[in-house]
């Protein structure tokens, strides 16, 4: 009898369920919103991921003189429960899972989108999604807070608390850490500060519940995560972040069922990368980068979201964004990526990584919980961030850290992808005027008793200690807009401007300064007093990461700076100016809205009698712009590609020179 040979059973790996495949979306208008979410789910996008303008997510509507020039810039403008129906306009609700990246304004945003939910019929308890809800970062990294930090604190442990009892599964908190990083974080500060920000969050919302039902309550709390190029590093962070989360849970807390305690995260990958030069090559950092979140299965995003190849450009149009959205479907559905258990599981190497950065983040949340806290210690994080961002940006000037096509092989042939008309997209000017439009319409047709009452209930629940979520919702249905609700909490809670981070005190990062220190103190000699610079960032724009590294340089080489922070207006920019008598203006306008906040400052420059300072200007500025610009009397324009921050420098000593001043 032949012998025969059977092959053992074996059973076919369960192939894991995909990601929620998202793009992070929404400008102008939300009749435009709306129809380019449906075009992207129609394309196969999973999940909505809906980004605000400026005045929506720091309280304002959008004919406030803050929101001049950035009404539908950066996001969608919602100002009321009419913009939030149309922009999901023959979205069912119920069946979509839905993040919005809202902050300071998140209890009002949800407040709308509970509304319409309502309207469309669906069941509350059944609606998906997620508010980020974050204002520990707002006030270190991203500046779109409102209120003070504790009653801030407060209001993310109001939005947690209504949505356990009502909506169940939504995530009421999404802890960010994208814009640490963006900011300069290591991956253990980011490690760090978003643990931090996770448990000064949990200590607010512990007491709120009954002790049975914190665990589940945790469990609801979700990340919102960025991943770099250096995806071995980034990989072993994600892994580090599970491990620290549930030990946190476990130890911190008594969490002893482990669903509970699992680290679930949605990530956009790191948008800080994405260069203007030769930027076809962010197609590929931004599929490296999303390898760190997906490869892992054990530290695997529940959620992911891709930037264009071109947003270091501007605003990506369909096209781009179809694009990114492609790579995650390729990855997901043509790889044999989910087949596999996790490929890194008793690896050495990134056990001894994963083991380094546990322990440097633990030794950073000591460092953290010594000084009372993430709230208490807002200042101290702050400028951590601003020191670790000088020593990255110190990397590249120098060429220790490569960055292709940057200060490497920067010889290279035009993209075509950029040439000829429609490389970005470009928000109307008209876009600013019809919102306002509708906006006194929606005022004129609503019925102003019942927003009065409204109010005063929202009020009364604020001043009282109350959750406010039920008001608010009240109010949205009632017709009170976005303005009108900040106002409110700022009536009752104070406003607030965070740390700068940047210091008066020269700091020891002055090697290699020594030209340009000597520069200043001629110059300076010949001006008869220190050359004096001012940085200002007029209008909402909170990406102050710029502003502070050319503030932070330009005090090491010896300038007497100015710098007080974000969301400032031309008025105000002007006023300083003339305190300071300033010798050399600048201007950081990261938003889009550089063209009407320049062209105001420069009139009310002149009609000080300031029209002889020199302005610069930094920002995601096209081009033509830039044309525009030094036609009207800007001295420099600086964009992305201007990373050498000593040239800059240079310019500025050159701009206050009285003897080049005399020359021209």
């Amino acid at each position: 009898m032949p012998l025969r040979f059977t092959r053992p059973f074996m059973s076919q790996p369960q192939k894991d369920r995909p990601w929620i495949i998202r793009t992070y979306s929404g400008h102008s208008t939300a009749e435009a919103s709306n129809a380019l979410y449906r075009g992207n789910l129609a394309k196969g996008q999973t999940g909505l991921s809906v980004a605000f303008d400026l005045p929506t997510q720091t309280g304002y509507d959008s004919d406030h003189v803050l929101a001049r020039g950035e009404v539908g810039k950066v996001g969608v403008p919602i100002c009321h429960l009419g913009d939030m129906r149309t922009l999901f306009d023959q979205i069912p609700l119920e069946q979509m899972n839905t993040s919005m990246t809202i902050n300071a304004t998140a209890p009002w945003l949800l407040a709308l989108y509970i509304a319409v939910a309502e309207e469309q019929g669906a069941d509350i308890t059944k609606l998906q999604g997620t508010v980020q809800n974050d204002i520990i970062k707002e006030y270190l990294s991203r500046g779109t807070y409102v209120c003070p930090p504790k009653p801030s604190l407060k209001l993310i442990g109001d939005v947690a608390e209504y949505c356990y009892t009502h909506v169940p599964k939504w995530n009421p908190m999404n802890v960010c850490s994208y814009h640490l990083q963006e900011a300069g974080a290591t991956p253990e500060q980011e490690l760090a500060f978003a643990l931090a920000t996770a448990i000064a969050v949990l200590d607010e919302l512990k007491p709120r519940v009954p002790d049975a039902d914190f665990p589940a309550l945790c469990g609801r709390i979700s990340f919102f995560v960025n991943a770099g190029i250096r995806f071995v590093t980034e990989m072993c962070k994600m892994r580090a972040f599970v491990d620290l989360w549930d030990e946190i849970l476990r130890d911190r807390y008594g969490v002893e069922d482990p669903k509970f305690r699992r680290f679930r995260y949605g990530v956009q990958v790191n948008s800080l990368g994405l260069t203007e030069q030769q930027p076809e090559n962010n197609v590929y950092r931004i599929l490296i980068e999303m390898l760190a979140v997906t490869l892992s299965k054990k530290a695997r995003a529940r959620a992911v979201q891709l930037p264009a190849w071109n947003e270091a450009l501007g605003l990506p149009r369909p096209w781009d964004q179809q694009w990114s959205m492609r790579m995650q479907q390729i990855m997901a559905y043509e790889t044999d990526l989910l087949e596999y258990d996790d490929l890194f599981d008793n690896n050495p190497a990134v056990d001894a990584k994963v083991a380094a950065l546990k322990e440097g983040a633990r030794h950073e949340l000591e460092s953290l919980d010594g000084m009372g806290g993430a709230v208490a210690a807002i200042e101290y994080m702050k400028s951590r961030l601003v020191d670790s961002n000088a020593e990255r940006l110190n990397r590249i000037e120098a060429g220790e850290t490569v960055v292709v096509g940057v200060n490497k092989w920067t010889e290279g042939e035009p993209s075509p992808l950029t040439s000829g008309e429609g490389g970005i997209l470009t928000v109307d000017p008209a876009v600013e005027a019809n919102q306002i439009a509708q906006l006194d319409d929606w005022r004129a047709a609503r019925d102003t008793a019942a927003v009065d009452r409204a109010l005063a209930d929202l009020r009364a629940a604020a001043t009282s200690g109350a959750n406010i979520m039920g008001p608010s919702i009240t109010a949205a249905k009632a017709g009170v807009t976005t303005g009108e609700w900040a106002e409110v909490m700022r009536e009752v809670f104070g406003e607030y401007r965070g740390p700068t981070g940047v210091s008066r005190a020269v700091s020891n990062k002055t090697e290699g300064l020594d030209d340009i220190r000597a520069a200043v103190d001629a110059v300076s000699d010949r001006l008869g007093r220190r050359l004096k610079f001012l940085v200002g960032k007029p209008g909402l724009d909170g990406h102050s990461n710029g502003a502070e590294q050319i503030a932070f340089r330009a005090r090491d080489c010896g300038m007497d700076i100015e710098y007080e922070g974000i969301r400032l207006t031309p008025e105000e920019i002007v006023k300083a100016a003339q305190e300071n008598a300033a010798h050399v203006i600048g201007l950081s306008i990261l938003s889009g809205s550089h063209m009407p906040l320049v062209e105001d400052t420069l009139s009310r420059l002149h009609d000080a009698g300031l029209g002889h300072v020199p302005v610069i200007v930094g920002g995601i500025i096209p081009e033509d712009d830039a044309r525009t610009l030094r036609e009207l009397g800007v001295a420099q324009v600086y964009t992305p590609k201007d990373f050498e921050l000593n040239t800059i420098m240079m310019d500025i000593v050159a701009l206050a020179d009285p003897r080049e001043i005399a020359a021209e």
